[in-house]
């Protein structure tokens, strides 16, 4: 039975791009996870809704692809991730987002229909508010496993290591379902 875990996401944050690389890995090489990918604005508690959230239209196509075209997601998170961070692309405007998405072969204009139809604004929405309700989460990449939600910061990618990325995962997970740790936090960057 596949291990089952969510895992919260803004293309703006560095730290998400180190985790869900380790995840698309593990996905990529076999891993035996059923991951729900959760979209999550970052800005606090105060979170803009509007076209002023700066990573707000990259959240909405990423919605839009994981809904409708699922067989493309994988491969669009992680070029979306590598393209803000990686390439130091634009993740703000409908341009750039039209050429990562026709990169990986999904129908762009199946996306588009989709972000005006409001649809996704209403399911990023409704991921990130729920999830701040019911699991306290604050931030990306927060892991959430059943009833317990963990932000999680990890220092280097996998770069295509599917051992080194499946043990990065497994690990965090057999921490979150420990009861007894509640914080393990170096005082200083680790080297």
């Amino acid at each position: 039975m596949p291990r089952q875990f969510a895992l919260t996401f803004d293309y703006r944050c560095p730290y998400a791009r180190v985790a869900h690389d380790h995840v698309v890995t593990g996905i990529r090489s076999g891993a035996d996870w059923d991951v729900t990918f959760l979209a999550f604005s970052l800005g606090g508690e105060d979170v803009r809704w509007d076209e002023f959230n700066t990573g707000l239209l990259a959240l909405e196509v990423a919605v839009s692809v994981r809904d409708l075209q699922p067989e493309h997601f994988v491969d669009v998170h992680h070029r979306l991730f590598e393209h803000r961070h990686g390439a130091a692309g634009d993740i703000r405007r409908r341009e750039s987002l039209t050429r990562v998405l026709g990169d990986a072969g999904v129908d762009t204009a199946a996306v588009w229909d989709d972000i005006e139809s409001g649809r996704p604004h209403k399911v990023v929405r409704h991921e990130h508010e729920s999830y701040a309700m019911s699991h306290s989460v604050w931030g990306v990449p927060t892991f959430v496993v059943d009833d317990k939600a963990v932000f999680v910061r990890l220092l280097d990618r996998a770069n295509g290591d599917a051992a080194f990325a499946t043990q990065t995962v497994e690990r965090i997970l057999d921490q979150i379902e420990w009861p007894v740790l509640n914080e393990f936090k170096h005082t200083s960057v680790p080297r």
